[in-house]
């Protein structure tokens, strides 16, 4: 990607959900001080127990937020997709990272100093709301993920797992296959299993029909099926 694709000008249009409540002076404080950066695939974004120093907008790729939990086990607690926020909650709390955000693959992140948000939202209680319902949904999400990671089988974690991945980053042209390729590891960490588990229920829901795999490839063949696993747990 060319340094010339990575103008801040070549998407602030994709920023419209801000930028379309703020007035001109504000637009024009926020070009003066975001910019735009270009993660490797695995490259980190943030770590846990860092300062938050910016407000995150993922307009190009796919991100996940990952916490290290007992034992040194990671577990994936969201997926981001264009055009999301992310890591700006512990700024607004005065808390450090609890969690690390990493690229699944190429992508493109504007980031905004918190410093820059803070002397918006102070201007602009449009902009407060805006991070409230964000942040609102955000909750709502990981609260419905708490209880279904801990109190669904593994058959239904993994059903969900997929499904989740389906409706944030969409299908390829097919109509079936998920447009994102995850290593086995990282299909577990979403789905709160052991890698081992992860490839033994991948294969028994490859020989079931449910759906096909080549290499890091998934294909949803069943999806009714898919959703009645994961609806039952």
């Amino acid at each position: 990607m060319s340094r010339k694709s990575l103008n801040l000008k070549n998407y602030m249009p994709l920023l419209a959900e801000i930028t379309q409540i703020l007035t001109p002076e504000e637009c024009e404080l926020l070009d003066r001080h975001a910019t735009v950066h270009l993660y490797k695939k695995n490259g980190c974004i943030y770590e846990a127990g860092e300062v938050p120093a910016y407000l995150h907008c993922l307009v190009e790729g796919k991100v996940k937020i990952c916490k290290e939990g007992v034992g040194g086990r990671t577990q994936i607690v969201r997926i981001i997709k264009p055009v999301d926020y992310f890591g700006y909650r512990p700024a607004f709390a005065g808390e450090k990272y609890a969690t690390s955000a990493l690229a699944f693959e190429p992508s493109v992140i504007v980031r905004i100093p918190i410093g820059t948000i803070m002397r918006l939202l102070m201007e602009n209680a449009r902009l407060g709301l805006f991070f409230i319902e964000r942040l609102a949904t955000d909750l709502g999400q990981a609260d419905a993920r708490t209880v279904n990671l801990t109190q669904k089988h593994i058959r239904g974690r993994l059903a969900e797992a997929l499904l989740l991945l389906r409706d944030r980053y969409g299908l390829e042209e097919d109509a079936s296959t998920l447009s994102i390729y995850l290593s086995r590891e990282d299909l577990a960490n979403l789905s709160n299993m052991t890698t081992a588990n992860a490839i033994r229920t991948l294969s028994a829901f490859a020989n079931e029909k449910l759906l096909a795999v080549d290499g890091r490839k998934i294909k949803l063949i069943d999806v009714a099926r898919l959703e009645k696993i994961s609806r039952m747990g």
